[in-house]
Parts: structure tokens; sequence; C-alpha cells
């Protein structure tokens, strides 16, 4: 027999199968890891079996399999099938494709399996005899510990590891080392799982559905093989309950689910409360695992030990055998999109592994994205709604607060008298609140009043934000940092300004408007540890804080029962970016943090939630909309709007990015793309007589000129969506296969972000 793989070397010149044989004595198939010899060197090298084959047809002599990796295939199936799609959708090698399925650490043997140290009696032996020598002739004790370690383990009568026999019995180590020398006892070990969970939780029983609930999961548990639902629900509406229990008839069919979720954030709120229905058959998948917890969670997860994942992007290429249903909540959020090489859309990678595996997809989202809501009006997703919150639960009133008309009147402050208003009431009734604003550090502009200046990062061509709480400033795209001059460095002048707030400042600012007022602060520079997400919400779960202040990880996905009164600092700070997506993205933000307001029933009913929404743009379509939670007039206007205009999904966007520390290059390089670009494209279209769906080719400096040192320009395609759009796609794909320019850094289709 033979085996056809891919070798684990991320580069196109090896991106093909290579046939090797299988020695008799070794059980290889379809998804192992091997290790071959490769290239004339016969370098030891792994590679992913992709095909097991009984011919070969190289024409030259193959060479052995040296071993497999694993005991077991590491790859399903489906995952190397959907690998062999991801290599074709996202045009990269298909080693890239393959590595998203595993760990990275366990490539190259960088993770181990966890060994226990146990000990036991040793076997045979006499433990009256042995018992007997321990005591001296008085009867006491010749070592009291070694005596005392003898006796549980006689005792117990199964091995013991020694951490738990330090535990029972202080400083045992010794004595145990004592007794193995002694031939007494016998050391041995086991395998275990690295846990990446802190807290115990209590099993809980599910709750009586809602009419709109039931009907949910019924048709999730009616439909079809392969079959995409998208369920819409407003805030508080319950979307998770029909997760939750879609997913209990999928585990009593014996199969398994994947629910992703956007934001670390929310992984262990969410893991939790799937932990309490499902108990130990969940395990977790993220970034802020160490490298053997992720390790033993997929290793779990292979094993058929854990059948639920819950997890971030990367949980949708977990090892779950009979997958019978993926869960992608909050669907709308960019964070699905990967912006490393392959550059996958994860809702896409979804549809394409359930229909792989006969699994079903389910997409929740409060607000989902144009293209869903499309998608599931034309008939391509079966669409399901949940319109009103659970219990009897009103959606919160939102005011409007005009910031314009605040600074003409006198107030200057970063609060609105509306907002300071109902921020102090709210804190002396012994309610929680939530703060909303999608910038971190203090303020986020500096500039020399004097000359003019602006502190920019030296590497990058973005104003470095200022962070008061240890005097920097910082570049939010490359890391650099520096101290705070005291003096401009153009001309000397002290008088130096910091415009622009962020959540910083807002700390600062709350803490005088309401002396005494207990806060937490929720943003990269306060989530660096392991455990800050889960530290920072359960303090304020448990009322340790009056108000959460917060980028977006505060604005979804949170379920905090005394959180009554939400505020939007500055509802413009998505509003008016350079893309064409910058009014979705503010629609969906302000109406999921609105969501947060007002989500429980006390003894006299339910608790009224509030929000007030700061803006210099009130009379924006998606601040107003959101405002009056009316998601299906902002998607009627909006969608209406890309097709006069001819935006994705009615067209597609091509960028092609180069890279250099030379500027002059790096624009001599995209020049000569666009041309060549147009060229190609206009060809492939020629041949259907479609040369006008081409809509046009630019070029020019990205809008980050600089970056880390490279100046980097951009050619951009526009092409409107037809039955030849593939190819053209196809033909640009190729152009950019023969690009081998250093600074080129490939092709992307409807990038996450045009920045």
């Amino acid at each position: 027999m033979f085996a056809k793989l891919i070798v684990d070397i991320a580069n196109s010149n090896v991106d093909r199968l290579f046939t090797y044989s299988i020695p008799e004595e070794l059980d290889v198939r379809e998804g192992h890891r091997v290790l071959v010899p490769f290239g004339r060197s016969n370098k030891p090298t792994e590679g992913f079996v992709v095909e097991i084959c009984a011919e070969y047809d190289t024409g030259f002599e193959v060479k052995d399999v040296i071993r497999t990796m694993e005991p077991y295939p590491a790859l399903l199936p489906d995952q190397v099938e959907l690998a062999k799609w991801i290599a074709r959708a996202y045009h990269c090698t298909l080693c890239d494709a393959l590595r998203l399925m595993l760990p990275a650490q366990l490539r190259g043997s960088r993770v181990k399996e966890k060994t226990v140290r146990t000990v036991c009696i040793a076997e045979g032996a006499d433990t009256e005899r042995i018992r007997a020598s321990l005591l001296k002739k008085d009867g006491s004790a010749r070592s009291p510990k070694q005596l005392e370690v003898f006796d549980l383990l006689t005792k117990v009568g199964t091995p013991m590891s020694v951490s738990d026999l330090n535990s029972y019995i202080p400083m045992a180590s010794a004595a145990v080392a004592a007794l193995i020398k002694k031939g007494c006892v016998t050391e041995q070990g086991f395998v275990t799982f690295r846990s990446p969970f802190t807290n115990n939780v209590e099993r809980d029983t599910a709750p009586e559905l809602t009419a709109d609930q039931r009907k949910a999961v019924d048709s999730i548990n009616e439909g079809k093989a392969g079959e995409v639902f998208l369920l819409h629900g407003v805030t508080g509406s319950g979307k998770t309950e029909v997760y939750l229990n879609a997913i209990q008839r999928a585990l009593d069919a014996g199969g398994g689910a994947i629910v992703l979720v956007p934001e670390i954030s929310l992984t262990p709120q969410t893991t939790d409360r799937f932990r309490r229905r499902f108990g130990d058959t969940v395990a977790v998948m993220h970034s802020h695992l160490s490298v053997g917890e992720r390790y033993d969670e997929w290793r779990r997860l292979r094993l058929g030990k854990a059948r639920v994942v819950v997890g971030a992007r990367s949980a949708v290429f977990a090892p779950i055998e009979d997958l019978k249903l993926i869960i992608i909540d909050e669907e709308h959020e960019p964070s699905y999109r990967s912006e490393s090489v392959p550059t996958y859309s994860t809702d896409e990678v979804a549809i394409r592994r359930v229909r792989l595996t006969g699994a079903k997809l389910v997409l929740g989202s409060a607000t989902p994205q144009l293209i869903s809501y499309l998608r599931a009006k034309q008939g391509a997703y079966k669409l399901l709604t949940l319109p009103e919150r659970i219990n009897g639960i009103p959606m919160p009133e939102v005011e409007i607060v005009d910031m314009r008309s605040e600074f003409m009147s006198g107030n200057t402050s970063i609060f609105s008298r509306e907002l300071a208003k109902k921020l102090t009431k709210c804190v002396a009734e012994g309610e929680q609140a939530i703060l909303f604003l999608n910038r971190r550090g203090y303020s986020y502009h500096g500039e020399c009043r004097a000359c003019g200046f602006v502190f920019t990062c030296p590497h990058c061509d973005v104003a470095m934000t200022y962070h008061k709480f240890d005097g920097s400033l910082r570049c939010h795209y490359c890391g650099y940092s520096t101290k705070v001059p005291a003096v401009c460095p153009s001309c000397g002048s002290k008088y130096i300004k910091y415009s622009g707030v962020g959540t910083q400042q807002v700390e600062e600012q709350l803490k005088k408007l309401i002396p005494g007022v207990r806060c937490l602060r929720m943003d990269t520079d306060t989530t660096g540890g392991k455990t800050s997400h889960r530290d920072i919400l359960d303090s304020f779960a448990r009322g340790e804080a009056d108000v959460l202040i917060g980028t977006q990880m505060v604005a979804k996905g949170l379920d905090i029962p005394d959180v009554t009164l939400v505020g939007v600092v500055f509802a413009d700070a998505s509003l008016f970016h350079s893309d064409y997506r910058s009014g979705e993205r503010t629609f969906q933000l302000l109406t999921q943090v609105a969501g947060r307001a007002g989500r429980a029933v006390s003894d006299d009913g339910p608790k009224k939630g509030r929000v007030v929404v700061q803006t210099n743009a009130p009379e924006h379509r998606a601040v107003r909309l959101a405002a009056e939670h009316d998601y299906r007039t902002f998607f009627d206007l909006e969608i209406n709007d890309r097709l006069r205009t001819l935006f994705p999904p009615f067209a597609v966007f091509a960028r092609a990015l180069f890279e250099c520390a030379d500027e002059k290059r790096a624009a001599a390089l995209a020049e000569e793309f666009a041309r060549k670009a147009e060229e190609t494209v206009a060809g492939a279209l020629k041949k259907h007589g479609a040369e006008n769906e081409l809509l046009f080719v630019s070029y020019g400096a990205a809008p980050i000129r600089k970056r880390d040192n490279l100046f980097r320009y951009a050619v951009i395609l526009k092409l409107a969506r037809t039955k030849h759009t593939s190819d053209a796609v196809s033909a640009l794909w190729a152009l950019s296969d023969n690009c081998n320019t250093d600074g080129f850094r490939g092709v992307e289709i409807n990038p996450n972000d045009m920045l």
C-alpha cells in the first residue's frame, strides 16, 4: 500500500502530492501525520496523508514512511476534504489549509501529553512484613512519614498521584522516595488532560421554551442535512437557549456540535452556561489557552471524550466525529474573518463543512450581516425569528443626545447632562451601568499648539495614542511606545494638547462625576492576562463594581441582570471610516450594546432598561434606526443603496498589497500590477463579452501609508458580481501566482477592512 501526502512545508514549490510506501508493520490511514524522508538529503520531515492507494505512478522508486506521529489519524476525512476546498477557495497551499485543523504546537512535536507521577504498593509485596519493618520494637514508627504514606496506599489499594499524597500528608515526597528505594512502593504514571477550566459549575436543567423558541428548535431539528438557518432574534430573546436545545438533540442522536463566539471575553460566560447544561462533554478553544491546554482540549475532542466545543473562529475546524451541528453566534462580527493566510471567512468554511458532514448550520444574530439576511430572504437560508424578549421584558428605551447642542450650550464634558444624570441615579439606586467607547487609551491625538506638530509613530503613518496611566504614547498598529515628552520635539514649546477620548479618560471623568463610584475597565490594556476577561466579568456580575467601561468587548453577548443603563459615549467612532460597511457596523454595535440593558425580571416585574447614545450625527440612519431597534428598515435602505451603487454583495472587491522599505518602489510595483491586472481581468471577461463588468482599477497609497517601517501601496479592482466573476478572479489569482516580487503581499477578495 502507498500513502499520498502533503509535506508540512508551506511553499508553493512543494504544494503537490508525494507518494511513499507503507511498511507492513505500520498502520497508516488517511488523516495520519507521518514522518518521511524528504528531498535529496532524506531529511526526516512531517507530512499529512491525504490518500491511500494500492498502486503508484511516479515513475521513481518510492521511499518508505518512517513512522506515524500519533497512533490515530490526527485529521478526520471531512477535515481533509475541507482543507482541499480551502486551498482552492482562498488560494493558499494545501499545507496552509491542513495546518488550520491542528494545534500549531503539535507540529514538530513541540507539545507532549502530560504524565502524572503515581505510586502504589509493589506488586506481590507482603504488606504485613513491610509494615513491621517500618516499626521499632516498641511499636513506634521508625519514620512516621513513611509509615503514614504506606498505610494510606495500602488502604486505598489503587495508584495515587504524588501530588494527591502531598495534599493528604504534607511533604510526603521524601517518604515516597525512600519507600521506592526500599522496593516497598513502585512508581507508575498515567496520561492526563490539562484543564482550562478554573472554576466549578453546578449542572442545571432546561427551562420551558417560549413558543417562538420551540418553533426555532423544531425547525432546526427537522432540517435537512447541510441546511443553513439564520436565527434573527432581538437582544435578550433567548437565542442561547435555542442553541442549547438544538445541541441536546444533536447529542441525543449520538453526534457532536461546534459553538462559535466572536470574542474571547464572551468565551468564559458562554462556556460556563454550556458546561452547566452538558458537563464534562464541553471543551473550549481560544487563543488565551496555554499550549498544553489547547493541545489537550483538541485531544479530548479527537478521542471523543468531549463532543461539544465552544470557541473562537478557529474552533470551526475542531475534530468532532459525527458532527451534527455548527452554531455561529453573533454571526455579523468582523472577527470571524481571518486576517492571516489563509484569509478565510468562518461562515463560508462552516457552510462547506456541514455539506461535507451532513450537519446543520445555525447563524445567530440580532443584527445579521446584510448578505446573510439577503440570502435568507432569497431562500438560500431558512429564516427563524425571535421577535420578542423572553419573560415579557420590553426593549430598552433609547435616547439620542446631540453632542453639538451640548457643546453650544456650554457643556464641554464627555458626558451629556442626560447621561450624567442617569448615571448618578443608577449608581445611587444600587443598579449597574455599562459605558461603551470603542477606543482605548486616554486620548488618541497629541498635537503641539504652538507649531502644529502631531505625535505620529516613527514606524507607521498613524497618530500615537496617549496612555495616561503610564505616561506613554503608543502605536496601536506596531506596538511602538515612548514616554510622553515634556516639550514639543519640533519647536520646544511646552504647550501640548491631547484631544479625543479613550476608555482611560472615561474612567477618570466618571470618578470625578460620581465620587466613590466603583468601576472596572475592559479593553486590550486591562485584559492581557490569561484569566483577565473572566476575572473582570465575574467581579462585575457579583456586584463588586457599579460601572463597567469598555470597548467592543462589552458590546455583545454579556448578560448581567442588574445592568439597567447603557451609555454610548461617542457613537460616531466607527461611523465615518473609509469603508462601505461603516454604517452597517455602527448600527450593529449600537444595537448590540443597547441590548445589554434591562435584561432581568425582579419581584416587581421587568427591570426597565435605558440607553443614552451620544453622537454628533443624530440624523444618521445607523444611529436613528438602532435607537428604534428597527433592523428591517435599516436593511431595506442599506441593501438598496448597495444595489444602486454596486457595492458588495452586488460587487466584488479585490485588493493587491505591496509593502516596501522604499516608497518609490512600492508605488512602481503597484502601478505595474494595476496595468497587468486590468489587462488580465478584462481579457478573461472579454471571452464572455462582459468587459464592462470590470467597474474600475485603481492604485495608490493605502489609507495607512506606512506600517512597521514599510510603505504600503494597494491596487483595488471592483467587479460586478455575475456568473463571470469566478473566471475573472481565477485570472487574477493566476497573475498573483506569477508575481514573485519581494514586497508583494498577495491578493485578497473582499478584504475585512480596506486600511
